[in-house]
């Protein structure tokens, strides 16, 4: 799941990423946002359900991620679904934009956040998509896990 770092104050999580792909590697990238947005963020306010990045012209875009208006933002509030520009090094870029077009990656946003310095960032995974008997096997060794893990305590207190 998502890394808990110090100096990282989560504002929003894709959990279902996890359960539909596969995610081979990270990455961290910024966002070109407006006031409001930013504002809104702070107040905890956002949704990465449906958000994907992807490219136009050269460049990495988010897409689909919501931000719902800020309350007191009055006419210069922000459209909440708006393409979001993503912010990385040329080189990074140039390895996601290598991998989705040659190879058949997806690029999935795992987590929206503040970094110790109250820039947001927005958590990148390259995946590959799972398939359902995946999903399954996935289901199955977490089940195992907690059944495991329960029976492990459950015999600890009997012999302590």
């Amino acid at each position: 799941m998502a890394v808990k770092t110090p100096g990282r104050r989560a504002v929003a999580q894709n959990r279902k990423a996890f359960h539909n792909y596969h995610i081979e590697e990270r990455f961290e990238a910024g966002l070109v946002l407006q006031g409001t947005e930013v504002k809104s963020l702070r107040e905890g306010r956002a949704s990465l359900n449906e958000a994907y990045a992807g490219e136009i012209e050269g460049e990495l875009w988010l897409f689909n991620l919501h931000i719902p208006e800020y309350h007191a933002g009055n006419r210069f509030n922000h459209e909440p679904k708006r393409s979001r520009k993503l912010l990385l090094h040329r080189r990074e870029m140039a390895k996601l934009l290598g991998a989705v077009r040659k190879e058949g990656y997806t690029l999935v946003p795992l987590q929206l956040y503040f970094n110790a310095r109250g820039i947001a960032k927005v958590e990148l995974g390259l995946a590959r998509g799972k398939k359902v008997y995946d999903k399954r096997a996935a289901i199955k060794d977490r089940d195992w896990q907690r059944q495991k893990e329960r029976l492990f305590r459950r015999d600890k207190g009997e012999a302590g």
